[in-house]
This record gives C-alpha cells, sequence and structure tokens, in this order.
C-alpha cells in the first residue's frame, strides 16, 4: 500500500508525536502568496465616538443607542479591550475601572488607532487584514469609505497586507451595488503596494453567500455572477461560505457546489460551530481533512478559521482552544489560516489586546477578563497565541499538540511606576503646548508615558518632553502626565500644569493644498484628494445621479476662513456649468454649521473655469464642507481646485 505524505503526518500527529521542523510542510494549490501560506486576520474598524470626525458621529458598535455612552444598560459589546497603548481614547458613561481609572474606548477612525492595531499585526508575526466592508450605500457608507483609507495607510506604514472583504448580509441590491463599489471606490486601493496580492492578482474576500438563512437569500446564479465579474476584473476571489459547503447542508443552501468550486479559495466560517478542544478535534475529522481533500481536487487553495473563543462564553481555556486549531490544521497539511477575528469585542472572540485581569474592566459592568478560568493572561496574549500558530503551519515550529505559548510571559508585574515629576511648560503657539517632566521610576522598567488633556489621552511617548499639537488659538487647557510599564500598569498623574495658547496668526497661501480630505463618495478614480493637490486637471467627482454629496478637507487647526476658490479643469471640453454649493464649518468634524447658504456658482471655460465664494467676516473653521446639489454640466459634484484662503 502508497501511504501518501499526508496520511503519515496526520497518523504521527494523531498518535502524539511532535513532528520536528520541516516534517509538517503543508501544501496548496497555489504557490506562497499575500494569502496562501500566510495568516489572515478579520478586521472590522468599525468602532467610532462622538468628536472623533467620522460622518457617523456617535458611539458606533460600541453601544445599542449610538447617540448615548456606552454604559452597563447600554453596550453592544461583551469584552473590554486594554486602552493602554492607544495615543486617543473617549470618555464613557461605565463606571471607572476596577482599579480606578477611567472607562475609556478608542475609536477605529482615529488614525493613531489603525496604526496601533497595525503596528501590533507586524510585531506578532500577522501576514495579512481582511478589510470587512458591509454594505456600502446607506448612511455607514461615508465612514467605511475612510476607514479603507485609514486601514490603507496603516498598511503601508507598517509593513502589513490588506485586502476588501465584502460582507453581504441585508445587502439586498449586492448584485449590481458590489460591482459598482468596487469600481467606483475599492479598486483604487489595488494600486497599493500594501494590498495583498495572490497568484498576481489583487485579493479580494465574498462573504456570505450559500449561507441558508434570511440574511443572505440570493440564489446561485445571482452568487455566480458576482464570482465571475470579479474573476473577469482580474481578481483573486475568495469565498467566505458556510461550515458545510462541502456537503451542502445544515448551514448551507443546496445548489450551492458550482459556486463554490468557482471562487480560488474557500474560508468556511467556524464561529458559533465549535467551542472546546474536543469540539475542535471532532470538527478535524467531519470538516477539515475532507473540506481540504475537496479544495484538492479542484485546485482551489483553503483558508479555513481559527477562533480564540468568547470570553464570556468561557471558551478560551487560556489559550488551550485556539492552540487546538492550530495544531489540527498543522497536522491536516493545511497552509493558510484566517483567524476570526482581531478587534471583535461585540462577540467577544477578538485577539487584540483586551483586559487581562478584573482590575482592568469597569466595576459592576460583567465583562470577565482573560483571566475567567483562573489562569492569568496577559493582554497580548492571543495576539502572541497567533504568532505561534501561524509559525507552526509554516514549518517554523514543530507540529506539536503542546502549546508552546505561555499565558504571561513572566510573573504578573503589579506595581505601577512612581508618578512623573516636575511636569513643566516650555513653550506655546496659537496651535501647540510643549512639555516636559522628571523621569518616573518602575521596579522593572518605564516603557513610556501618557500625556493627558483635559480626561482624555492626547498622546503617548517613550520620551520626557513631547508637543502637543491641534490645539485651539487663545485657549486654556490642563495637562497631567502619568507613566507606563511593561505590564501595562500606570503611575498616579504628575501635578497638573495649565497653558494658554497664542493668538491665532493669520496664514498665508492656500490652507487646503495637500490637507487631507473626506467625502461623501466618489466615482470611478476621481477621489477626493484630487481637489488639494494642486494639479489643475485631476478633479474629484461625486457618485452620479445621487445629489446631494459633500467634499470636505481638514484645514489642521481652526482657521479664519474669508474666501474660497473653486474650479473645474480648465479645458475648453469642460463647457459652462453651474454649480449649486453651501458651505458649512465645523471645528471637531462632527458637528457643522452653514458658513454660506447653497448659491449658484457659474464655471466658464472663457474665465478659467474658475469660482470665488465669499465668506461672512466671523467664518472660522478646521474641517470645511461644500454640499453640491446641482449641476448643469453633468448630474455629479465636480472639483479638480478646491482652494482656501484667510484673506
Amino acid at each position: 500500500m502508497v501511504v501518501t505524505r499526508r496520511v503519515f503526518l496526520q497518523a504521527t500527529a494523531a498518535a502524539g508525536v511532535a513532528i520536528g521542523l520541516g516534517e509538517g510542510v503543508s501544501h496548496a494549490a497555489s504557490p506562497a502568496g499575500d494569502v496562501v501560506g500566510k495568516v489572515t486576520v478579520g478586521y472590522q474598524g468599525w468602532f467610532a465616538c462622538p468628536g472623533d470626525g467620522a460622518p457617523i458621529n456617535g458611539w458606533w458598535h460600541w453601544a445599542r443607542n449610538w447617540g448615548a455612552a456606552p454604559s452597563p444598560s447600554n453596550s453592544s459589546i461583551v469584552a473590554w479591550p486594554d486602552v493602554r497603548e492607544y495615543p486617543k481614547t473617549y470618555a464613557t458613561a461605565f463606571a471607572n475601572l476596577n482599579n480606578g481609572q477611567q472607562a475609556a474606548l478608542f475609536s477605529s477612525y482615529d488614525r493613531s488607532t489603525v496604526d496601533t492595531h497595525f503596528r501590533w499585526m507586524k510585531q506578532y508575526g500577522i501576514d495579512t487584514a481582511a478589510l470587512q466592508r458591509f454594505n456600502p450605500t446607506g448612511g455607514e457608507g461615508p465612514t467605511r469609505d475612510a476607514m479603507a483609507a485609514k486601514v490603507r495607510g496603516a498598511a503601508e506604514s507598517q509593513g502589513v497586507k490588506f485586502y476588501v472583504m465584502y460582507d453581504v448580509s441585508d445587502w439586498t441590491t449586492m448584485q449590481s451595488d458590489i460591482k459598482a463599489d468596487w469600481t467606483d471606490r475599492m479598486r483604487a486601493h489595488t494600486a497599493s503596494p500594501a494590498y495583498a496580492r495572490q497568484n498576481g492578482k489583487p485579493v479580494v474576500c465574498v462573504w456570505g453567500f450559500g449561507f441558508n438563512d434570511d440574511q443572505r437569500p440570493f440564489t446561485p446564479a445571482q452568487c455566480l455572477d458576482v464570482v465571475n465579474w470579479f474573476k473577469a476584473q482580474g481578481c483573486y476571489v475568495i469565498g467566505g461560505v458556510p461550515t458545510w459547503w462541502r456537503t451542502g447542508d445544515r448551514d448551507s443552501r443546496p445548489g450551492f457546489a458550482e459556486v463554490y468550486h468557482a471562487f480560488d479559495m474557500l474560508s468556511p466560517w467556524l464561529v458559533g460551530r465549535i467551542g472546546s478542544a474536543a469540539d475542535a478535534d471532532n470538527f478535524y475529522t467531519v470538516a477539515t481533512v475532507p473540506d481540504l481533500a475537496e479544495c484538492d481536487a479542484h485546485g482551489i487553495d483553503y483558508q479555513p478559521c481559527v477562533l480564540p473563543g468568547g470570553v464570556g462564553d468561557r471558551q478560551r481555556a487560556h489559550g488551550d482552544f485556539m492552540w487546538r486549531q492550530f495544531y489540527n490544521m498543522a497536522r491536516a497539511g493545511v497552509a493558510s489560516a484566517y483567524v476570526s477575528m482581531f478587534d471583535e469585542y461585540n462577540e467577544g472572540n477578538q485577539i487584540a489586546k483586551t483586559a487581562e485581569s478584573q482590575s482592568w474592566v469597569p466595576a459592576g459592568s460583567g465583562f470577565l477578563a482573560l483571566d475567567e478560568d483562573g489562569t492569568a493572561c496577559s493582554s497580548d496574549y492571543y495576539l502572541r497565541l497567533t504568532g505561534d500558530g501561524g509559525r507552526m503551519l509554516k514549518g517554523q515550529l514543530p507540529v506539536t499538540a503542546a502549546r508552546p505559548t505561555k499565558p504571561f510571559p513572566t510573573a504578573p508585574d503589579t506595581t505601577a511606576p512612581t508618578a512623573p515629576g516636575g511636569l513643566r511648560v516650555t513653550g506655546q503657539s496659537d496651535t501647540t503646548v510643549s512639555l516636559a517632566w522628571n523621569a518616573a521610576t518602575d521596579d522593572v522598567g518605564v516603557t513610556g508615558y501618557r500625556v493627558v488633556l483635559g480626561d482624555a489621552v492626547a498622546a503617548t511617548t517613550a520620551a520626557t518632553a513631547l508637543t502637543v499639537t491641534g490645539l485651539s488659538p487663545s485657549t486654556s487647557y490642563g495637562f497631567t502626565v502619568r507613566a507606563l510599564d511593561a505590564a501595562g500598569n500606570v503611575s498616579p498623574a504628575s501635578d497638573r500644569v495649565t497653558a494658554t495658547t497664542s493668538p491665532a496668526t493669520v496664514p498665508s497661501g492656500d490652507l487646503a493644498l495637500r490637507r487631507p480630505t473626506a467625502e461623501s463618495g466618489h466615482t470611478q478614480v476621481y477621489g477626493s484628494g484630487n481637489a488639494v493637490d494642486g494639479d489643475p486637471n485631476s478633479y474629484w467627482e461625486s457618485p452620479n445621479n445621487a445629489f446631494p454629496q459633500w467634499l470636505q478637507v481638514d484645514l489642521g487647526s481652526v482657521l479664519p476662513v474669508r474666501r474660497i476658490v473653486l474650479s473645474v479643469p480648465p479645458s475648453a471640453a469642460w463647457g459652462t456649468r453651474t454649480q449649486t454649493v453651501e458651505v458649512q464649518g465645523s471645528a471637531d468634524g462632527a458637528t457643522f454649521a452653514r458658513l454660506l447658504a447653497p448659491a449658484g456658482y457659474v464655471f466658464d471655460p472663457a474665465g478659467g473655469n474658475t469660482a470665488a465664494l465669499a465668506l461672512p467676516a466671523a467664518a472660522s473653521a478646521r474641517h470645511l464642507r461644500l454640499v453640491f446639489t446641482a449641476n448643469t454640466g453633468w448630474p455629479a459634484g465636480q472639483v479638480a481646485g478646491l482652494q482656501v484662503y484667510a484673506s
């Protein structure tokens, strides 16, 4: 009898034998790329807070009622994040943590948050992030569009790959919308060097085809049309499919075999299907091994899910549950893994840093921490465990049922640093305050400092000096500083100092040039950044036939605004048109007020295709938004140049 390499590996692993390096090499239909042979994490990026500048302007996904602060009676999460490393957080209505610190949460809309998440991915050996993208045609669309840009920037800066993963749940017009969204918005991100590619093609995932429920009622013909359309666009297409896709029963609708076999890679769903190591072993037999054989037979790559388990469901078993899944994949010869999820605090199956003990959850909240079974676990434990599991799949660690990752790498350090001393103001401008302080001490070592502005964290630094930016002129601010150690302990606050920023200086030149932008949307490749890039021939164009639309620029701080000059490309091909525009302003990017009522502005090639808008003498804003409601030349808002002047 001929014994295959995989049968040998399975037999030795089942007998409890640890397979040495080089002996558990996995395989796939495709060569290694950005998803094959890699560990991918699902990235929600869907948390927002009032005041963070997100168009959604609410406690998005933190609370059941987004208009009210999260509290024990208004919460949509089941696990509490460890927020000690986030540069900016937002106070909630929960009681203080059991250690006395404020109960605050992060916003995914802050670029510093996304940078922190992708820095962790790089640090802990996670290769790729799958950005979840739900129906973008409703009110959440502008926020989700902005999140895609933030993820792209963080992936580029941190050296992590990313791709778009569409979730088609409750998206009734998906078949046409998803094609338009890819063409008009998401495809532009494939130009990024950080966008994941497999077999030389940009990766896109569609999650939800074939599920036997009312949220995803699509027919096989509809689904196959979408899969084939993406493949015709030159994409490598992953299918997030039901657990029982192969047998076509239970959570899978019958008659979807042709759809499943059309994908380049299959990633069967696992959340809610297993909850213990014994479940994982059974799943290895009834799903993983036959699923992999089915994929091999059809030349399809295989990316099964790994999940850490629900914190509130007490499934994690201090990492044994998750490790058993990695081990079963390795002994089956699986090459690729999808970890569900990175930041899913709503279901509690996140691997991102989480409260490690009751000291780090709000008093009276009922949240469990990572030590819920009595074993101390560091807040980054499941990031470390994911990294080690990935190394085992890649053949960099032996294939073994014995978990090598320690829940707490050293004895827990519970001693906080001393409070920083000598906090002082060393300088200020109209928008900045510079601070310095004396070093704190710690029994192990101080790793950084948190500068607190009022009740919110303004920034973190490893140095003993920092300049806080983005302040308003002629305004008094109060600051304190706290020290951090490697275990996450936080010192008492330093003495408080106050500083008043200088009066505003009137800036010169175009205040909008190359500043960050936002938009209600754009068509094809005509994104909002084109309006401030200084090129008179590149332009922003909103989605067509869908007024009103808006274009927004962040000036960096609250500034006087006296004049706005708009233009469309100067070519005579751009015939005379009148666009109806309203100007709105905001200090925080959340609440906007009208600065200039809607009016029609003529763009005439004979006059350079420009229009000047004069604002009232008292107008000032950090965020300027232009709202377009009509255009006689084309059914969309169009701007090649958005120039803003203080005089």
